[in-house]
């Protein structure tokens, strides 16, 4: 049987490609939009499972280390190595700034790490080029995304660290690349005090009639020495032996060291329900939006082309052409056009998602998804052409 909608699209294929092309881009910016949020999630997800903790110990009543600022003291994890169940505690801090690479300026996570420890967790687990961190100042691990390269000097605060190691998908829960410090330069960068505010500190305090007192002045050369030497990191990474429950091992913690312990389960959903949650919905309504105008679109491409041949139709239905088969085409021409916008749209969202400053991961359920979507909004929107069709006259064939 010959297939009408295949002729009519022969017929007239310069303009139902040409439009397939133009939907194709605007399912593509949707593809890329949902790639968008999978890349936020998958950089959560990358963020925890790349520090290599089973239990992140922070401040309590907080939301840290990656959502909300956290403060525990450095002296921390001796006390957690002794919990049954744990084998290893590292202190780990976490600062995002602005940093000047060869490649230009870059956003990133600055982290600071036990020198030494390559085991610990917090460590970047695999490198692609150079070594680990080995001195106890001022080396750097870089993400390669930041755009340093081996030998690079980066500027962090007042010190400059040269780039000794190179690893790949380090970022934060922002997409940000990591740059691994030694701890004490990264504590000391995190809290370091410029040299006017250090200055107006001295001031102050030989201005307090408190320091007029016998012995007292002493205390300012301990103001001064703590400014280089601070005692706090953003969170404890520990991680479990065999067989341990992380949540026993983490009620022990809160209950014999005040401070708030979150598992692997708790910390994902902090940071997909309440880190990315806000850009989620926004880019959720985004979705809507598109969709909406995605089914406009065809719904107004498909009544364009069958208003072009109502004489065509009528012609048809003259010769007896049943309304099921006249139906069928512009069906058929809707959901043709869909697929060709579908397929247009993967490759310019494949072609495009490198280009994004934000990691964008496209996977295949969402292109099912998309084909799923796309089908049903052609067949909604060639309901009305097919009404208007169906509605001809066949005397128009002969009085047109």
């Amino acid at each position: 049987m010959i297939s009408l909608a295949a002729r009519d699209i022969v017929h007239g294929w310069g303009k139902f490609v040409f439009t397939g092309v133009g939907l194709g881009l605007l399912i593509g910016v949707t593809l890329i939009m949902a790639g968008v949020y999978r890349g936020m999630v998958d950089d959560g997800k990358a963020l925890l499972d790349n520090s290599g903790a089973d239990l992140w110990v922070v401040q309590q009543d907080t939301l840290g280390p990656y959502a909300e600022p956290s403060s525990v003291r450095d002296d921390t994890w001796r006390r957690l190595r002794t919990t049954p169940g744990v084998a290893r505690a590292a202190n780990v801090t976490y600062l995002t700034m602005q940093l000047a690479t060869s490649a230009g300026e870059v956003r990133a996570m600055v982290v600071g790490v036990p020198p030494g420890e390559i085991v610990a967790p917090g460590w970047p687990p695999f490198l692609v080029a150079g070594r680990h961190i080995t001195r106890s100042h001022y080396e750097a691990v870089a993400d390669l995304a930041s755009g340093a390269r081996l030998g690079d000097v980066l500027k962090i605060r007042r010190h400059r660290y040269t780039v000794v190691g190179l690893t790949r998908r380090m970022v934060s829960a922002s997409g940000d690349p990591m740059v691994f410090i030694p701890l004490r330069d990264a504590q000391e960068a995190q809290f370091l005090k410029d040299n006017d505010a250090v200055r107006e500190t001295r001031r102050r305090n030989a201005a307090d009639p408190a320091f007029d007192r016998p012995g007292v002045p002493g205390l300012l050369a301990a103001i001064d020495e703590a400014q280089g030497a601070n005692p706090w990191v953003n969170a404890v990474l520990v991680t479990l032996q065999p067989g341990a429950s992380a949540t026993d091992v983490a009620q022990a913690i809160r209950r014999w060291t005040r401070l708030t312990v979150y598992t692997r389960g708790s910390m994902e959903a902090i940071l997909v329900g309440k880190l990315i949650a806000t850009s989620a919905r926004q880019i959720g309504m985004f979705l809507v939006i598109l969709g909406v105008v995605s089914a406009t679109i065809v719904a107004f491409i498909i009544y364009t082309l069958t208003m072009d041949k109502l004489r065509e139709i009528a012609v048809l239905k003259l010769i007896g052409t049943r309304n099921r088969t006249i139906a069928a085409m512009i069906l058929q021409q809707a959901i043709a056009l869909g697929l060709i916008g579908l397929v247009t749209g993967r490759i310019a969202a494949t072609w495009a998602a490198p280009a994004f400053p934000k990691y964008v991961l496209l996977v295949p359920q969402d292109t099912l998804a998309a084909l799923c979507i796309v089908i049903a909004i052609c067949v909604l929107a060639s309901l009305v052409a097919i009404r208007i069709a169906l509605a001809v006259d066949p005397a128009e064939a002969i009085g047109g």
